[in-house]
């Protein structure tokens, strides 16, 4: 077979592959809009992380469905999901596991590791900022090598392994903020809003009766992880990795325009253009495109720099905020 001939068959099987991509990730849209209601873009966003490998943070008060959006996606994409609930006595093993002492039929003693629930495919961290920087720090140690250490034993974490971590911006007390360097673990924070009012006439209606909706599974694991695959080898135009090393750059301190660039206390590194490379390529998918576009990469700016920013303190004082700025950055996109 000739080179030509190779590529052209690599091309055909990639298409084959994208429509089979694109048909189970719509069925999977529609299988969530099903049980989450009126939270289109929050939705959309948790469907980019995922499809780009990463991990979310979402962003919101109590009651609006942020614990039911990530058990009815662990149903859709076929995935063995667990909930933790994050509290300030929460200890590392409690996550990762331990190793427990038995005794076998013959008097022998040894010791046996017994899995924590971080070993699940989609993990729900609720209200992560609740725990000790110690435990934080050590499920986001496993966020980014996808194993565990106990014991000085390594344990592989399934794959695909997501963490989808919540946090309630307004009841502060008695929390540890995550620190910026565990903060860049997340490819995005995604802010979840209150519903407008025909969503939330809906929501009284259909979830309060004794049937309410139930999630039906639209896609699988491996699926997913091919999903994925796919996913890294779509084609990225010239322009959109342009505007994507722009706008990375031009959101660091003594960068860019100092109009803006002056307003930053620090700004996103490498990681950042990474994650944002790999989810402009994702909401194409959930667009039901095979490329990306300058408006994904507007689109996505703020929730994937947001979180790996921070405003100087006469910045603050003269009330500038980072969601302003990332607008006015995404503005010049293109």
């Amino acid at each position: 077979m000739t080179d030509a001939n190779a590529a052209a068959s690599l091309d055909t099987m990639i298409v084959r592959s994208a429509d089979a991509a694109l048909e189970q990730i719509t069925r999977a849209r529609e299988a969530i809009g099903t049980v989450v209601f009126g939270q289109a873009q929050v939705v959309e966003n948790t469907l980019i992380t995922v499809l780009s490998g990463g991990h979310g943070l979402l962003v919101g008060v109590p009651g609006l469905a942020k614990t039911k959006l990530v058990d009815t996606m662990g149903t859709v994409l076929g995935l063995d999901n667990r909930r933790i609930q994050f509290t300030p006595d929460l200890m590392p093993s409690d996550i990762l596991g331990s190793e427990v002492l038995e005794e076998t039929t013959d008097k022998r003693r040894a010791f046996r590791f017994v899995r924590g629930p971080i070993f699940a495919q989609l993990l729900l961290a609720d209200e992560i900022n609740r725990a000790s920087p110690r435990t934080q720090s050590a499920l986001l140690q496993a966020m980014q090598e996808y194993h565990v250490t106990v014991a000085g034993e390594p344990h592989d974490l399934p794959r695909p392994f997501h963490v989808l971590a919540t946090q309630n911006p307004i009841e502060q007390e008695g929390t540890y903020p995550l620190p910026e360097a565990q903060l860049d673990r997340f490819v995005m924070q995604i802010d979840v809003g209150y519903p407008d009012a025909a969503t939330e006439r809906r929501i009284l209606l259909e979830t309060t009766g004794d049937a309410p909706a139930r999630p039906k599974a639209a896609m699988t694991a491996d699926d997913l992880l091919a999903a994925q695959r796919l996913l890294r080898r779509l084609p990225v135009g010239e322009s959109v990795v342009e505007a994507i090393l722009h706008l990375v750059r031009s959101a660091r301190p003594g960068e860019g325009d100092p109009a803006i660039a002056g307003h930053l206390a620090w700004g996103p590194g490498p990681r950042a253009g990474q994650s944002l490379m790999l989810a402009v390529r994702a909401r194409a998918l959930v667009q039901g495109r095979l490329a990306p576009s300058l408006d994904d990469v507007a689109a996505l700016a703020e929730p994937v720099l947001k979180h790996r920013m921070a405003l100087t303190f006469a910045a603050r004082a003269e009330g500038e905020s980072i969601s302003g700025l990332i607008r006015r950055l995404a503005e010049r996109v293109g």
